[in-house]
C-alpha cells in the first residue's frame, strides 16, 4: 500500500521502517524543546498524511524513550483520520522526574497504519450474556 506524505517544514524527516517486520515508524521532531516533568507539548512533525479510506495511523510511544526518560504519547495510541490533511504532531508528556530535551531531528513516536472496518450499532434491550458477563477491571485477578 502506498500513502502519500507532504513535507511542509524543511527540516521534516519522512518516516521508514528501520527493521524487516517493524509495524511502526518513527516520528521526529522539527523543533527543539525542553519539556519539563510533568509537562505536556504538542511537538511538531513537519508532515502531512494522505491516509486511504478505511485506515488510520496511530501515533504510539517509543518505548525507549518511555523507559529511559518516563516520555509518553499522552493520547496513546493517537489516531490520525483519513480525512485529516493538516500537519501531524505528537502530544508527548514528560512522566519523568527530570526535564526532557526534545532536539529537532530526534525521535519523538513511531506510526503505526491500521485497517479498521465501520459498524452499525443497534439499539437493543436485551444483549446476549457471555461467561465473563460483567466481569471487569482486575476481576481476573493477578496470578495465573
Amino acid at each position: 500500500m502506498e500513502i502519500k506524505i507532504q513535507k511542509v517544514n524543511e527540516s521534516a524527516i519522512i518516516p521508514k521502517y528501520v527493521h524487516e517486520g517493524d509495524a511502526g515508524m518513527d516520528l521526529f521532531s522539527v523543533e527543539d524543546y525542553v519539556l519539563e516533568a510533568g509537562e505536556r507539548k504538542l511537538i511538531s512533525t513537519g508532515l502531512i498524511f494522505e491516509i486511504p479510506n478505511g485506515f488510520e495511523m496511530q501515533i504510539r510511544p517509543k518505548s525507549g524513550l518511555a523507559l529511559k526518560y518516563g516520555l509518553s504519547v499522552l493520547n496513546t495510541p493517537g489516531t490520525v483520520d483519513s480525512g485529516y490533511r493538516g500537519e501531524v504532531g505528537v502530544i508527548l508528556i514528560n512522566h519523568g522526574k527530570e526535564k526532557y530535551i526534545v532536539k529537532k531531528g530526534e525521535k519523538i513516536a513511531q506510526a503505526v497504519f491500521m485497517k479498521f472496518e465501520k459498524v452499525d450499532l443497534i439499539e437493543s434491550q436485551n444483549l446476549s450474556d457471555s461467561i465473563r458477563s460483567t466481569g471487569g477491571f482486575g476481576s481476573t485477578g493477578v496470578k495465573s
